[in-house]
């Protein structure tokens, strides 16, 4: 039906138009602002009392609970000071014999079936483990060195050792309990008991309850939410994670902060907090709120946080306000449902207009946006140009600097090469003219050994020749290689080196295919045995390890030598250009840079390591093509 807008122009303006007006602009927000006001004031009486009902409750059971914990924490304290009642113990201790070892091992191997626990062991007063009741398992601790455990350092000095951590052997974590024993007044070892506090998490899962435990770090060690367990409840700094990451307390967890989405302090110990939805416990909303209460645990420095859900209670508030707002509306639409006749004819009549004006505006705004579209199209277009002649430029200069690289390596090999050279010329010299002696003579034999010998000479010579020129030439950013014909080629190159130092070379990786241009992994290959034959100059003794196994999908290649090792300031800048800790005349500083740039353009990595035992050990991964039949490719000269 179409209304004629002439009908409607009667009226006087004073008496149609503010009026209409005015019920327009303040009517509907000032209903809305009330329903809205009212709903909230309903949703927040009825979620602040249920919370408070929610919160005595959970005392309750946060109490309940905090008990059980502590029981559990301590009905194994006793048992460290124990073993200072058996003799067999101290007597092991005064006279370390293997007869002494295996009865307390026996003696703590029975005690702790007994007693339930995970481990006990014995240590002296230097933090070896001289007996172990898990000595029969292949993980055992005997004779492993946990001098670093703050709770050895604690029990060593006459005081408790209560430590929460991760194993550093098995990466099992445990509660333990350490004691020192005296003899004469003297602290001559310590006991340690090891005890797994996980049953408490299943016990929580079980029962549907969602708690935590956080240690004096503020590091939750036990959480019925596994995603929870390991992350920190307050912030840590760059000091504290790098103390714990050196004492292992926690192995090589990251500890990332445990971080709210919203955060509410509504008493001492009790707050309320938004997380991010569990999907296995709420699968249709995107976070949840619980109270959380916590409560300290006697005789340790740890925490009890009880994790109340507070949908159920969310979702009867807002029903609540929810109703609380309808009734309100109700109530308005009746008072206004006799005027809504005479409104919707100017409301059609001002949508229209509004619509016509809403219309034009869109389509002005998407002109606008086509011109700065096609603007930023053609500048997007250029910069993607720039791009790629950046990178072509890029990957040549790199492609220039590893031919650079190869070339100075060659350089710095000359002198061997030449002298690996000139050896067989020499003897080439001598067989030749008496080989023609011979053949004068009619000794047939003794010339025929000597050709002979000049084929090996001329063939070993050709090794070397062929040798350099498949170092020297250029490689493809893709390709397959054999890791045993890269180690044979490199140890080829350096043949004069190896043989000059004395090595003593082991060789234990398999010879599997990788994803890698065969030059370029004997260019990576030449340098970090050159660097390793560098560090070991002054070893009267050096030793090489190539030592390889498969992880993920990638074969990883550990150079491991026997030198002096790097210093810490040094590391830092291992893998920088032009950094080198060799004279000016030796080295460019760009092997290891160029090494590592191979490595990743093929998806593999170079990494070094340095071994508490000494020397450098760098590890090269790079990507499977598919593993040779399995034989190991083991040598030892």
């Amino acid at each position: 039906m179409k209304c004629d807008p002439n009908l409607y122009r009667a009226a006087s303006p004073s008496l149609a138009v503010k009026p209409r007006l005015i019920r327009h602009l303040f009517l509907p927000p000032l209903i809305i602002a009330l329903m809205i006001g009212l709903g909230y004031i309903g949703f927040w009486v009825s979620e602040h009392y249920g919370i408070r009902s929610l919160g005595e409750n959970g005392q309750r059971q946060l109490e309940l609970h905090a008990r059980a914990v502590e029981s559990e924490i301590s009905k194994y304290t006793y048992l460290p000071s124990l073993l200072e009642l058996e003799t067999s113990v101290s007597i092991l201790l005064a006279d370390p014999t293997p007869e002494h070892r295996q009865t307390v091992d026996d003696y703590l191997e029975g005690l702790n079936r007994r007693s339930r626990s995970r481990a006990i062991y014995v240590m002296d007063t230097t933090g070896r483990v001289m007996a172990t009741s898990n000595w029969r398992d292949v993980d055992s601790y005997l004779g492993e060195d946990l001098s670093f455990r703050a709770y050895f350092q604690n029990a060593v000095r006459g005081q408790p050792g209560r430590f929460y951590g991760i194993g550093s052997t098995n990466g099992e974590p445990g509660y333990y309990l350490a004691h020192g024993l005296e003899e004469h007044g003297k602290i001559i070892g310590v006991a340690v008991v090891k005890v797994r506090l996980e049953a408490m998490e299943e016990r929580w899962q079980r029962a549907r309850l969602e708690a935590f435990v956080s240690d004096e770090n503020g590091i939750i060690i036990l959480s019925s939410d596994p995603a929870r367990r390991l992350k920190s409840v307050v912030p840590l700094s760059d000091e504290t994670k790098e103390k714990l990451a050196r004492s292992l307390q926690y192995y090589w967890f990251p500890l990332n902060e445990l971080q709210p989405l919203a955060r509410e302090t509504l008493s001492e110990g009790v707050e309320k907090l938004t997380f991010p939805a569990n999907s296995e416990l709420v699968s249709d909303e995107e976070n949840i709120s619980y109270l959380s209460q916590t409560r300290p645990l006697s005789d340790t420095p740890w925490n009890f946080t009880l994790l109340t859900p507070l949908q159920d209670l969310r979702r009867e508030a807002i029903n609540q306000g929810i109703l609380v707002a309808v009734a309100f509306a109700l109530v308005a639409f009746l008072l206004i449902a006799w005027n809504e006749r005479r409104k919707v004819i100017a409301t059609r009549l001002a949508a229209r207009e509004a619509l016509q004006e809403a219309n034009n505006q869109l389509e002005r705004r998407i002109t606008e946006r086509t011109v700065d579209l096609r603007a930023s199209n053609e500048r997007l277009k250029g910069q993607i140009r720039e791009r790629r002649q950046a990178e072509e430029t890029l990957r040549r200069a790199q492609d220039e600097l590893v031919q650079a690289g190869k070339l100075a390596a060659i350089g710095q090999m000359s002198t061997s090469i030449a002298h690996e050279l000139n050896q067989p010329l020499a003897a080439l010299r001598t067989l030749s003219g008496n080989t023609v002696r011979f053949l004068e003579r009619g000794q047939l034999d003794v010339a025929s050994t000597n050709l002979k010998t000049i084929n090996e000479l001329i063939d070993r010579m050709g090794r070397i020749t062929a040798s350099l020129r498949s170092f020297a030439r250029r490689g493809d950013d893709k390709g397959q290689a054999g890791l045993g014909k890269g180690v044979d080629a490199a140890l080829q190159l350096l043949g004069a080196r190896v043989e000059n130092a004395h090595l003593q070379l082991h060789r234990h990786f398999e010879d599997v295919q990788v994803q890698i241009d065969q030059t370029r992994l004997e260019q990576i290959l030449v340098n970090l045995i050159g660097n390793a034959l560098d560090a070991m100059q002054a070893q009267p003794q050096p030793v090489l390890w190539l030592e390889g196994d498969t992880v993920d999908g990638k074969y990883r290649l550990r150079v491991r030598d026997n030198g002096h090792g790097i210093d810490a300031e040094a590391r830092k800048h291992l893998f920088e250009p032009f950094f080198t800790t060799k004279p000016g005349e030796q080295g460019l500083g760009l092997g290891l840079t160029l090494s590592a740039s191979l490595a990743a353009a093929t998806g593999g990595h170079l990494g070094v390591e340095h071994p508490a035992s000494g020397g450098t050990a760098f590890v090269l991964s790079l990507p499977l093509v598919s593993p040779l039949p399995p034989s190991q490719y083991e040598q030892r000269p």
